[in-house]
């Protein structure tokens, strides 16, 4: 049986960076009204599911929220669910909010992992990309969380940024590593619309690298990683050890039930799949009301899991276990899909072992595209 996880989606930050395009809000005095309502959704879906063993706090920013607010959070979390053992406690943060004290009243709070928003140890790209702390802010965050007691500390990262030269990222990745962080989460520069880096971009002003290029990087990146010891478990995700990969995150990729609270925050759970309203207001209203928040809900059709399944699984290192995809899903893909598999194969970009069919370094550069077989 599967185990779900807790997504809990603070929708709140000091200023939105350049190039993200989750979902928040700047007005922090509304902080109070949300957490009201934040908690009255617990009350509301508590008994929907079983015991969870991972809670996740996400955004915008938890951080943003006074420490006596974080620990309402966490407090209220287990007043209305049951968590498993060992369930794993992550806060996403700032580097710029995280001073020595905050840090060691979130870790005493309850939280067990930390996850930090570094995104560069280059300054240039840190101000390209809009972001309100500085180096010398996530060296004394990084610094800090291992002084306050945090044993799991993962770190983001951002690359194939405009302008950004492949030395230069190495040189973060050099640095990052310094900290000997039990996980590292490295994403390529996505340039979402409607964002302000979206708009740069539609005007001209800037342009992200060609597509050599980002294979370069992405395969730099992981030769690095993997030379310094850290296990490539996912397209953009380094574990320093199998057990310091992200338990929450996993859950999203082999369909494990998951319940989010929050404005635009998802939930899964057997073929069905709801989200949140993406508008603190419309969120606030419904609870007002007595009503879920919930925008709109989708069941899945069996193909549709499948094809899911197959996307997420293509994704990461472990792949696919082909008995269990047929059991669960009603295709046999060795079966089904025998010429383009073999054709992969012998491009290297799958490989084949033990029942498991899984990308390769190749592969996983590509991942999108191998999910299309």
């Amino acid at each position: 049986m599967k185990i779900p996880g807790l997504y809990i989606h603070i929708p709140f930050c000091l200023r939105k960076c350049d190039y993200c395009n989750f979902y928040s809000v700047i007005s922090i005095s509304r902080i109070p009204d949300f957490l009201k309502a934040l908690f009255k959704e617990m009350e509301m879906v508590r008994d929907q599911f079983p015991p969870f063993d991972t809670v996740y706090l996400g955004g915008g920013t938890p951080s943003v929220l006074g420490i006596s607010q974080l620990r309402d959070v966490l407090i209220k979390v287990q007043e209305n669910f049951a968590l498993l053992p060992g369930t794993e406690i992550t806060v996403e943060a700032n580097p710029g909010d995280l001073d020595p004290v905050f840090l060691k009243q979130i870790h005493d709070a309850g939280a067990n992992r930390i996850n930090i928003g570094v995104q560069s140890f280059d300054q240039r790209v840190l101000d390209f990309l809009g972001r309100r702390h500085s180096v010398e802010q996530a060296v004394a965050a990084l610094e800090g969380s291992r002084k306050a007691g945090f044993d799991n500390a993962g770190l983001d990262l951002i690359y194939v940024v405009p302008g950004q030269s492949l030395e230069s990222w190495l040189n973060t990745l050099e640095r990052a590593l310094r900290f000997e962080p039990e996980h590292l989460s490295c994403y390529q520069l996505t340039i979402e619309e409607r964002t302000p880096l979206g708009i740069r971009y539609q005007k001209g002003e800037i342009s992200p690298p060609g597509e050599d290029l980002q294979y370069e990087f992405f395969m730099k990146t992981s030769e690095f990683m993997e030379d310094a010891g850290y296990i490539h478990y996912e397209v953009s995700n380094f574990a320093k050890e199998m057990k310091f990969a992200s338990r929450h995150n996993q859950k999203y990729w082999d369909h494990t039930p998951y319940l989010g609270l929050g404005p635009a925050a998802h939930s899964f759970r057997n073929n069905q799949r709801w989200w949140n309203y993406r508008s603190l207001d419309h969120y606030l209203s419904a609870i007002s009301s007595g009503r879920l928040p919930v925008e709109e809900t989708e069941t899945l059709s069996m193909e549709q899991l499948r094809l899911e399944a197959l996307y997420l699984g293509m994704r990461t290192k472990k792949g696919i276990q082909l008995q269990d995809f047929k059991d669960q899903y009603q295709f046999d893909l060795l079966a089904d899909k025998s010429k383009i598999v073999t054709k992969l194969q012998e491009e290297k970009l799958l490989s084949m072992q033990e029942g498991y069919l899984y990308p390769t370094r190749a592969g996983l550069a590509i991942a999108d595209s191998l999910s299309l077989i």
